[in-house]
């Protein structure tokens, strides 16, 4: 027996989620935090301590974070709210690291106490230095780059890559990101875009979709790589498929800074996935006290052009990199840290 389109679609399961906080939840996490000091200080040892001040959400926005971190089936992003804000905030950075004006780690303390309960905070020496916290903003020499620098040109679609000698760029890559809005740029105009490869699928052509499922495509090494280690040279991954997996639980990879489709049949289904994925996408507009959780390997994500001025009043978010395991990218691992790879 056939069954509807529509019916299809109310069967499948949800690609977004939200939780809010109450303001009596956000107070209690938010004193907590305030007590503490710059977690990356100590990273295990602060790790330790947010996982008991989280503890303290309600059972069920606790689940569903946890689940949100392990089960297939569930959204690909969620949008947390009324998270605890630092008292006063110093000027947005502007050249893309940590402000050394910032003295209360209240922001920093709610991206790790989220991450942590979704999977293990990783660092990568070519992205921001393998810092464990990474300050997202708006640099003037970046602003038209396919990089979390920049602000005048859309980002298109993508998971956060990681060059890897062993020639893919989707193996040893984040499993999950959390987004962490400490500013919103100052005309409110900034929109984060994630779109489900479940969501994609089912609204492909079919043909095009069987395209995408084929080792096609190169990856280009991502932005920060082939500035700061390749001098500007495309750095190309080995042919692989852009779709991957089962129809029901597919993942989903895709360079930011570039893909080569190896026919002319699959450049055509770069274009049409692109379209189709801001046809799909859900939009989350990050203010303070906002957080993203973002599945690396169920879905893209993509951001808005926004105006940036350049003047301390910028767009501010901070990044996390997460990983199920260590265990897994341990032939990364390097000799003087246990969590940058």
């Amino acid at each position: 027996m056939s069954v509807d389109v529509n019916e299809r679609a109310a069967a499948a399961p949800p690609t977004y989620a939200e939780i809010v906080l109450d303001d009596e939840v956000r107070d209690a996490i938010g004193a907590a935090l305030l007590q503490l000091p710059d977690p990356v200080e100590d990273i295990d040892r602060s790790l330790a301590r947010l996982r008991v001040v989280f503890a303290g959400l309600p059972i069920e926005q606790l689940q569903a974070v946890l689940d949100f971190g392990r089960h297939v089936d569930t959204p690909g992003v969620a949008m947390v709210r009324n998270l605890p804000v630092d008292p006063d905030l110093p000027p947005t950075p502007v050249d893309g690291r940590p402000s050394a004006e910032k003295k209360t780690f209240v922001a920093e303390g709610a991206l790790l106490g989220l991450s942590q309960l979704l999977g293990e905070p990783v660092g990568f020496t070519t992205e921001k230095s393998g810092g464990l916290i990474h300050d997202v903003v708006p640099v003037s020499a970046g602003a038209m780059t396919q990089t979390n620098q920049s602000s005048t040109v859309f980002l298109n679609f993508h998971n956060d890559i990681v060059h890897d000698e062993i020639g893919r760029y989707d193996v040893s890559n984040p499993d999950f990101l959390v987004l962490h809005c400490l500013r919103q740029d100052t005309a409110k105009e900034a929109v984060t875009y994630y779109a489900d490869a479940r969501d994609i699928s089912r609204a492909l052509d079919p043909a095009v979709l069987e395209t995408l499922r084929a080792p096609l495509f190169r990856l280009n090494a991502p932005g920060s790589y082939v500035r700061d280690v390749a001098g500007g040279a495309e750095v190309l991954a080995e042919p692989t498929p852009i779709i991957s997996g089962p129809h029901a639980c597919p993942e989903i990879a895709v360079s930011a800074n570039g893909v080569h489709g190896l026919t002319g049949e699959a450049e055509r289904a770069l274009t049409e996935l692109q379209r189709v994925c801001r046809e799909v996408a859900h939009r989350a507009t990050l203010e303070p006290g906002t957080a993203l959780l973002i599945n690396n390997r169920k879905g893209l994500h993509a951001r808005s052009q926004f105006a940036a001025h350049h003047d301390g009043r910028d767009r501010w978010l901070q990044r996390t990199y997460l990983r199920r395991s260590l265990w897994t990218i341990r032939y990364r691992a390097l000799p003087d840290g246990r969590r940058v790879h």
